[in-house]
């Protein structure tokens, strides 16, 4: 072979490779992955979800794709990305982490299969007609973070017994809300104590709160389970120390911003139970033949650092009860 003929065919492999791989890529299926955080807040569960996957089968960009849709904490963002994925007809949206996006999903499609993740009731919120049989286009994973909120009031008893006085920070736009509510008054009467309730669903509403929490001088603060509230939990935690509150949140991420106590399902097993089912969907199964997953791991983080900024002293059989302790 002449070396101009050579050089030419080299040539045009090298102008038809990046075609090729192209192809290959847009062969793959894809993952509509919407989810109502951000990017770096959400890293860690994020990973979890992708460890589900592998898993399974499914490496990003080796055997699926994944269209990350993130509505940074602007809730009402969702239903404009998830109609977006839905344009795109991925194969199957993954939401999470809360029921604003698994309701945005299921409002956006009701044939494409949406793994949903959530802290409430799938059936109590509308998303699927039985835990065991599904019966629609969504299944999903709960950590039922919402019925540990009377064992967040035991927790911050036991850490201050002197405290008479609890507030409990609730989203009143939460469909959950008044369930939460209603069960925390009653474990709250059960140890003797008074519940206040604080309601908030926009920023102006925090900071409101809080000011009531000290007209009514509360001596500890729950923040209940709520998309709104995680995706403000480093701001939730400054406000708590500012006005020396003993807080305890229900997922760890409060816990590592600053919050004294984080008690709930583990989203890690949540987000790669996630990832599993993503890939079984991905694999041919059907939602509404899958039954939706609860988490059953639980997990109590102290953060130390606030305690002592608190003026608290957090008692060994409680640091015992620990699964991880921040110094």
């Amino acid at each position: 072979m002449k070396r101009r003929e050579f050089i030419k065919i080299s040539g045009s492999a090298a102008l038809a490779w990046p075609f090729g791989a192209r192809a290959q890529q847009a062969a793959l299926p894809v993952i509509g992955f919407l989810n109502s955080g951000s990017p770096d807040r959400d890293m860690d569960r994020t990973r979890a979800f992708r460890q589900g996957l592998s898993e399974t089968g499914f490496v990003e960009g080796r055997d699926v794709a994944i269209e990350y849709r993130w509505a940074e904490n602007q809730l009402e963002r969702l239903p404009a990305l998830a109609n977006d994925l839905v344009h795109r007809q991925v194969a199957v949206i993954a939401a999470g982490y809360n029921l604003a996006a698994a309701l945005a999903a299921k409002a956006a499609t009701a044939t494409i299969p949406v793994v949903f993740q959530t802290g409430v009731d799938p059936v109590g919120a509308g998303l699927v007609a039985s835990l065991n049989r599904p019966g629609g286009n969504l299944t999903g994973v709960t950590n039922l973070s919402n019925q540990v909120v009377p064992k967040h009031l035991e927790l911050l008893h036991e850490l201050t017994p002197a405290v008479k006085d609890v507030a409990l920070l609730i989203n009143p736009t939460n469909p959950a809300a008044e369930t939460i509510s209603r069960d925390a008054q009653t474990a709250a009467h059960k140890i003797g104590l008074q519940l206040h309730i604080l309601r908030a669903s926009t920023e102006r509403d925090l900071e409101a709160a809080f000011d009531n929490a000290g007209q009514v001088r509360a001596g500890a603060l729950v923040i209940s389970p709520d998309g709104f509230f995680n995706g403000r939990n480093a701001q939730l935690a400054a406000s708590a120390l500012r006005r020396a509150l003993p807080t305890i949140a229900p997922f760890r991420e409060f816990a590592i911003a600053g919050v004294l106590l984080s008690y709930g399902g583990s989203v890690m097993d949540q987000g790669r139970l996630a990832g599993i089912y993503t890939a079984r969907i991905l694999k041919g199964g059907k939602p509404a033949d899958l039954p939706v997953l609860q988490v059953t791991k639980v997990e109590l983080m102290i953060n130390l650092k606030t305690a002592k900024a608190l003026g608290l002293t957090v008692p060994n059989t409680l640091i015992g009860r620990a699964d991880e302790v921040i110094e």
